[in-house]
């Protein structure tokens, strides 16, 4: 522990400031608090601070949860692109209101899987004296056992071959009404593709992080400052970043704002 100390202290304070601007940015543009709690959690364990061991359940609860909803909410949004295109005649019967509230439920239903899994593990083997202590706070702290961390792996990836599994079929039938459409319907399925394509991407990032914990444990035994480097990397490009594209894809899309934009950005001194 004193060798991890000693790390942390010596890393340059750049890269935290690095990370509080993206975060700051990000809020800005969309007030996520699932960001907010996770770069608290970050801060802590950068610095070495620790916490009651509750108020640490309580917040890998939170987050724990939400970094599923963002994977899992992303393939249902393509299962919907899916049925616009695919059954259109289905659409405004599956897409009502009620349904969505459903839809919503059930997003969330699916995303405390892992979360009650994980904490399950840990409430069967941790002793009392584990929750006096002032632990600092982070999923692998509930690890307690090698097996749980096996457990941790198979339904994490359980999850990324469903999710993936489903964003590929989406793709693969959108793309055979794409070459069978004309005309308008043609525009409509090139556009639901690029939207699938770009759900794609932000998956790819959001199921990445579900790889990380096990990268960073391998990390761990080769080289400590290495392990420190790639925990900050996959912090920024699969943890922030998949979670900010949304607002910025759709606002960047949507005519209206791109033109309010567009009037907004200085013009240069050759268009006048």
């Amino acid at each position: 522990m004193t060798l991890l100390n000693n790390v942390f202290l010596q890393r340059p304070n750049d890269r935290m400031i690095i990370v509080q601007i993206l975060v700051i940015i990000f809020l800005c543009i969309n007030m996520f608090i699932l960001l907010f709690v996770s770069d608290i959690l970050v801060i802590l364990t950068y610095y070495q601070f620790t916490i009651q061991v509750w108020l640490c359940i309580i917040s890998t609860i939170f987050v724990l949860m939400y970094t599923f909803v963002t994977p899992v909410t992303l393939t249902a949004m393509t299962l919907e692109c899916y049925v616009a295109i695919c059954m259109p005649l289905r659409h405004g019967q599956l897409c009502s209101t009620r349904s969505t509230m459903y839809c919503i439920l059930i997003i969330h239903v699916l995303s405390s899987g892992p979360c009650i899994i994980i904490l399950s593990m840990f409430f069967a083997s941790a002793s009392l004296k584990f929750y006096k202590q002032s632990i600092i706070c982070s999923v692998e702290a509930f690890t307690l056992y090698r097996w749980q961390d096996h457990v941790r792996s198979a339904v994490y990836q359980c999850y990324f071959l469903i999710m993936g599994i489903t964003i590929a079929y989406s793709y693969v039938q959108i793309m055979k009404v794409a070459k069978a459409a004309s005309g308008d319907k043609k525009k409509l399925t090139h556009k639901g593709l690029k939207t699938v394509i770009l759900h794609a991407f932000q998956l790819l990032l959001c199921l990445i992080q579900l790889w990380c914990p096990f990268i960073e444990t391998a990390v761990l035994q080769i080289d400590l400052r290495l392990f420190i480097d790639v925990r900050y990397s996959n912090y920024i490009m699969f943890s922030i970043a998949p979670r900010c594209l949304s607002p910025l894809i759709y606002g960047l899309r949507d005519e209206h704002f791109f033109l309010v934009l567009k009037s907004l950005m200085p013009t240069s001194s050759c268009s006048k």
